[in-house]
């Protein structure tokens, strides 16, 4: 950081929480100034100035915004100490900075993901306000009778929760492109166990008007300014 910018802006680049979230942090009494409670969230963090969040020193990396080919297996998170497998052991940065993963894919899902360690950047990706939309291909262990998969377009109740896809596509017996604002857990596989039929194979392959293109299962990339941009654009 080379010049003075807000606290709650600081705190988004480092990868602590979105602004919004972060505002909250300052609320509670989580964040110091040089060991003292901010003012409010609008205060300004210079480059001299020490910031704390629960007592860990909070150190402002330079922002990340990477492509990952998530393969089955592995597991969406930084802090669950009983996964065989996580994303990050695919990903390898000098320095290992405090990365994130803006949207999930559960274990047995695979396709698309993006790592960042830019709070702003992942709330506008994941918060369904923002509808960026995520794009799927599917594979059923049989078609879904057309009179299920009409019932499933208009949205269902399951387990409680209202399920309501933006699209759904089929592109050939037992083949289908889900398009959803908000994934909720499991989503699509709740959506297809609805309809009757089984979930074989998962994967997201379009984040926005970002694509995943021929990039190999397991690999990663860095992401252009330009890419940054489609991926917000629907």
């Amino acid at each position: 950081m080379s010049e003075t910018m807000r606290l709650v802006k600081f705190l988004a680049a480092a990868g602590v929480a979105s602004r919004r979230k972060a505002a909250d942090l300052v609320a509670t009494g989580a964040i110091t100034i040089n060991g003292k409670p901010p003012l409010g969230p609008g205060d300004q963090v210079s480059p001299d100035d020490i910031v704390t969040c629960h007592g860990v020193k909070v150190v402002l990396d330079p922002s990340y915004y990477l492509l990952l080919n998530k393969p089955c297996g592995y597991t969406c998170t930084n802090f669950d100490k009983h996964a065989e497998k996580t994303i990050f052991e695919l990903i390898s940065l000098p320095n290992n900075p405090r990365l994130f993963s803006a949207g999930r894919l559960d274990k047995e899902s695979e396709g698309m993901l993006i790592i960042t360690n830019d709070g702003d950047y992942a709330e506008k990706l994941m918060h369904p306000s923002h509808e960026v939309l995520k794009t799927y291909l599917v594979r059923t262990n049989r078609p879904i009778v057309s009179s299920e998969l009409e019932r499933l377009r208009g949205g269902i109740i399951d387990d409680g929760e209202r399920l309501s896809p933006r699209r759904i596509d089929e592109i050939s017996p037992g083949n289908y492109r889900f398009i959803l604002n908000e994934g909720k857990k499991r989503e699509i596989r709740r959506l297809v166990r609805a309809g009757g039929v089984r979930t074989e194979k998962l994967q997201r392959v379009q984040i926005g008007q970002l694509k995943l293109g021929s990039l190999a299962l397991g690999k990663w990339r860095n992401l252009t300014p330009a890419e940054i941009e489609l991926s917000l654009k629907n």
